[in-house]
């Protein structure tokens, strides 16, 4: 045991080794931008990336119904029947609810 600490002594003794070892600390603990937070901000980084590639497929998905929806008046129509529930005044609705 006191051998290793002979041997540890004056290795901290060293000036560079003492400065190394201090910025090695502040790097990985003290610093805001340390280790530990570049690896989760990394993490967060490509989980964002992949929510952005889902939208960007998503918006494009309603680009095209928009564009099928508002061809035709017949299809405006039926979109806001179907999804608006509206009618002409001498009509009514029935709602038919299905248990699945």
């Amino acid at each position: 045991m006191k051998k290793i600490f002979k041997r540890i002594i004056p290795l901290f003794g060293n000036f560079f080794f003492a400065t190394g070892f201090f910025l090695f600390l502040w790097m990985v603990f003290i610093d805001p931008n340390d280790f530990i937070s570049q690896f989760k901000l990394t993490r967060k980084l490509h989980t964002l990336e992949n929510e952005k590639l889902y939208y960007i497929k998503k918006i494009e998905e309603v680009k095209v119904e928009k564009n099928q929806i508002f061809g035709s008046p017949a299809q405006v129509e039926k979109f806001a029947r179907e999804h608006y529930l509206m009618k002409k005044p001498t009509e009514d609705i029935y709602i038919i609810k299905t248990n699945e």
